[in-house]
C-alpha cells in the first residue's frame, strides 16, 4: 500500500466514522440514564431528510442543520414520552420510531420533491464545505506529520471537528460534572436518586434530548456533508452499527470513539479497496468486502453483549414509590 492510498484510507475512515460517533455518543447519554434507544437509526434518518429538505429550500446548510436537530429531538421526545411518562417497552418504542422514520421520509420526499423519496442535489452554501486549517499548505511537504495534518486533520467539514470534540466533552460531562454523576446514578439506581430528591423523569428527559441533538447532528452530517442531499434509507444501518460500537465500548466515551473508528476503517476499506486480495486465497469478492462492517457488528454483538456491563436500570421503567 503506497502513501497516497494510506492517506486516502485514513481520510475516508475519519469521514465515515463521524456519523457513527455522533450516534454512539447519543446512545451513550440515553442508555447511561437507563433509557435504551434502538431508534438511533430512525432519528438519523429523519434528521437527514429534514436537514436536506430545508437546506434545499432555504439555500442554507445551517438552517438545514437546525431543523434536522429539531426533528431528531422531536422523535426523542416521543420516545421519552412512551418510555418515561407512560413506562412503555423501550425496545418496541424504538422499533416503531424506526419504521415511522423510514416510511415518513419516503412519503414526504415523494410528495414534496417528486423524486422517488429523495431531495434535490445540494450545492454551494446548501452543504458544509471542507475547512482548510491554518498552515496546511505550508506544512504539506513536511515528512509524515505534515502530510497527516494537511490531508487528514485539515480539509474536514465543521461537523467532523464537532464530532471528535464531543468525545472529551462527553467524558468531562459524565465524570466531572454534577449532571453526569446524577445521569450515571439514575441509570444504575433510580430509586436512590429519587430518594435524594432528584427527579428521575426530568433527568431522563434531559438525556433523551441530548440523544436527539446528537443524532440530529449525525443525520444532518449524512445529508449535508458526507452526501449532497437525502436519498431513501441513506442511514443504511448506521444507527445499529453505532449501537454495536456502544456495547463493544462498554458505554465509555473514548472506547466508543475507537470502536467507531474501527467500523469506519472497515467501511473505508470496502470503498477504497474493492479489489482486496489475500495471499494464497486470491481476490476477495466485492460483496464480502462491502459486508465487513455488518459482519463485524454481528461478531461483536455475539461475542461481547454478554460481557458488557450495561446500566443496571437500563430498559426498566421507573415507578416512583409512594
Amino acid at each position: 500500500m503506497d502513501a497516497n492510498t494510506l492517506v486516502n484510507l485514513l481520510d475516508s475512515t475519519i469521514r465515515l466514522s463521524t456519523p457513527l460517533l455522533f450516534a454512539a455518543l447519543a446512545g451513550l447519554y440515553s442508555e447511561r440514564s437507563g433509557i435504551f434507544d434502538i431508534s438511533l437509526e430512525g432519528k438519523m434518518l429523519i434528521a437527514a431528510f429534514a436537514s436536506a429538505s430545508v437546506a434545499a429550500v432555504t439555500g442554507s446548510a445551517f438552517a438545514g442543520l437546525g431543523v434536522g436537530i429539531l426533528a431528531a429531538i422531536g422523535f426523542s421526545l416521543v420516545h421519552g414520552l412512551a418510555s418515561i411518562t407512560y413506562r412503555g417497552n423501550q425496545i418496541v418504542s424504538g422499533v416503531a420510531l424506526n419504521f415511522i422514520a423510514s416510511g415518513l421520509t419516503i412519503i414526504l420526499g415523494a410528495a414534496w420533491f417528486a423524486r422517488g423519496g429523495s431531495t434535490p442535489s445540494l450545492t454551494g452554501a446548501q452543504r458544509f464545505s471542507p475547512i482548510a486549517l491554518p498552515g496546511a499548505d505550508a506544512l504539506r511537504d513536511v515528512p509524515v506529520l505534515g502530510r497527516f495534518y494537511a490531508d487528514i486533520v485539515s480539509g474536514q467539514t465543521l461537523l467532523v471537528y464537532v464530532a471528535f470534540a464531543m468525545v472529551p466533552l462527553t467524558w468531562w460531562v459524565l465524570y466531572r460534572t454534577r449532571f453526569g454523576l446524577r445521569l450515571r446514578a439514575v441509570g444504575e439506581n433510580p430509586a436512590a436518586v429519587d430518594t435524594a430528591g432528584i427527579s428521575v423523569a426530568f433527568l431522563r428527559y434531559r438525556a433523551v434530548v441530548i440523544c436527539g441533538l446528537l443524532t440530529g447532528l449525525a443525520g444532518s452530517y449524512l445529508a449535508l456533508a458526507q452526501a449532497a442531499g437525502f436519498t431513501r434509507e441513506m442511514s443504511a444501518g448506521k444507527g445499529y452499527i453505532a449501537l454495536a460500537a456502544l456495547i463493544f465500548a462498554n458505554w465509555k466515551p473514548v472506547p466508543v470513539m475507537l470502536a467507531c473508528l474501527l467500523f469506519g476503517f472497515l467501511d473505508a476499506i470496502s470503498i477504497r479497496l474493492p479489489g482486496l486480495s489475500i495471499p494464497g486465497l486470491g481476490a476477495v469478492p466485492l460483496q464480502v468486502v462491502q459486508a465487513l462492517p455488518y459482519i463485524l457488528t454481528v461478531v461483536l454483538l455475539a461475542g461481547f453483549i454478554g460481557k458488557a456491563s450495561a446500566p443496571k436500570a437500563g430498559g426498566i421503567p421507573y415507578v416512583k414509590e409512594r
